[in-house]
């Protein structure tokens, strides 16, 4: 059985990226519950946590998929759902109306990123963090985070809020730093440094340069910590869930580790 710990739902509209013509490069994107249910079906997706889909720069779009995710997590019990939300002052009203929906059954998570404003070392986005994470402590949701190397999102940045709040609220580290930098400063140390040091810290390795899966799968094991830590993602539509099965497949060579990186570890954070 495969559990997917991240994947979106909503369709981008098309946005001129990079100064090029406007494109929908999501291509795998799904509008409704009942094509998500098709795709879990096809790839035999036992769980997943669906997320709204972002990428445009405008959060309003990101936002207005909120529903549809608690619809699809309401739709059938292999979906659990998480909520788009925040740092942003500026967008405080919408994460409002998003943390009223954090008490809705199916609802697992809140999805944090930068990579369309804010930043976790702003004094002016702190007041929005604290709302949130304080919500995902009382509700007992997963706070997932973006990262990728560099800016708002490299490791550097987000790890503040691994010290700040992961003693209290699992945070998510989605795409485990995103590149070469990323997995780096993560395995080298700080990933199991957090573990030790008590923080409910987890990741998934969607979007992972190849030798980064066998690393971690590595250290875990020489290390004796962090294999209950590690979740199989896909990030359809943008990433690609049969490459992601099978390079972790190969990195964890099944076995103790593969079962809690496929099921057991989405088991306990989300059923």
């Amino acid at each position: 059985m495969v559990f997917d710990a991240h994947r979106h739902i909503g369709v981008l509209p098309a946005y001129p990226f990079y100064g090029g013509p406007p494109v929908n490069p999501d291509v795998t994107a799904r509008a409704t519950v009942g094509q998500l249910l098709a795709d879990l079906d096809a790839e035999g997706t036992e769980r997943a946590l669906v997320i709204p889909n972002y990428g445009v720069p405008d959060p309003a779009v990101a936002f207005s998929f909120n529903e549809l995710a608690v619809e699809a997590a309401q739709a059938d019990d292999r979906i659990r759902a998480g909520l788009w939300v925040s740092p942003r002052p500026e967008d405080s009203d919408r994460t409002d109306q998003a943390l009223k929906l954090a008490g809705e059954h199916g609802v697992k998570a809140l999805k944090l990123s930068f990579l369309l404003g804010g930043r976790a070392t702003d004094a002016a986005c702190r007041p929005q963090l604290d709302r949130i994470f304080g919500e995902a402590e009382r509700h007992g949701l997963v706070v997932h985070v973006h990262t990728s190397p560099g800016a708002a999102s490299d490791i550097d940045e987000v790890g503040h809020l691994v010290e700040t709040y992961a003693d209290r609220v699992a945070v998510h580290l989605v795409h485990f730093g995103g590149g070469m930098s990323g997995h780096i400063k993560l395995v080298g140390s700080r990933f199991f440094d957090w573990i030790e040091a008590g923080k409910r810290v987890y990741t998934d390795l969607s979007w992972a340069i190849g030798f980064a899966p066998y690393w971690l799968a590595h250290e875990t094991h020489r290390r004796g910590i962090g294999h209950d830590r590690v979740l199989f993602a896909s990030d359809q539509p943008w990433g690609d869930f049969t490459g992601e099965f099978a390079r972790m497949t190969a990195a964890t060579g099944g076995g103790e580790l593969g079962n809690l990186v496929f099921r057991d570890t989405f088991a306990t954070l989300y059923d």
